[in-house]
């Protein structure tokens, strides 16, 4: 399910009309992104298993659905914005049962939409405005691991190298300040997000 590394990434800037949008409500969740294989599901079931509140990640979960209905991988990928639509969509629908006044870590977020967008060769601006909807109290971007295929996944390591460069720069573009966390051991990353939130009185 490996997409061509040879495909045109876009590195077409975010719309800064767009960009100066409001956003609707702050909350108190946090983002946990990175690239594939940066062990972003472990950490969140991690923080699950400590008693926190999570959410899924979108992207994963959309892609089992369509096959569920009985598409095929190629048709699921064959549409780049209409894939992201989905992911998108389902992202919002998990965020709008979440109370925004308590602390949650979600497993991927609205933004990283973005950058999807630009490995399929798309421009992001299409899905731009709904990334305002909720504010993120904080955004985790975890270093990654060495590339590994799982059988859902379209990337490949050239892709998720540039995946984890651009999700850093269209996350700080909407104004959050990214925190990287090293690719050290699960139980040592899960003690570095609960010390930097900590620390700054977010749990």
């Amino acid at each position: 399910m490996t997409a061509s590394s040879q495909q045109s990434f876009v590195t077409t800037e975010l719309d800064p009309g767009l960009l100066s949008t409001s956003f609707a409500v702050q909350t108190k969740w946090h983002a946990i992104t990175g690239a594939p294989c940066s062990g972003k599901t472990t950490l969140v079931r991690a923080l699950a298993d400590r008693g926190f509140r999570t959410v899924a990640e979108s992207g994963r979960a959309y892609v089992l659905g369509e096959l569920a209905k009985g598409r095929t991988a190629d048709e699921i990928f064959g549409n780049g914005v209409t894939l992201q639509r989905g992911v998108l969509g389902l992202q919002l629908e998990s965020e709008r049962g979440l109370p925004v006044d308590q602390v949650a870590f979600l497993d991927g977020a609205s933004p990283s939409c973005l950058t999807y967008l630009r490995v399929m060769g798309l421009n992001p601006n299409v899905i731009l405005a709904d990334c305002f909807h909720h504010r993120y109290a904080s955004v985790f971007l975890l270093d990654r691991f060495p590339f590994e295929e799982d059988g859902l996944r379209f990337e490949d390591d050239v892709m998720a190298g540039f995946i984890g460069e651009w999700l850093a720069r269209d996350y700080s573009a909407l104004g959050y300040q990214v925190v990287r966390v090293p690719g050290l051991p699960l139980e040592e990353r899960l003690t570095f997000v609960l010390e930097q939130l900590d620390k700054q009185g977010l749990i």
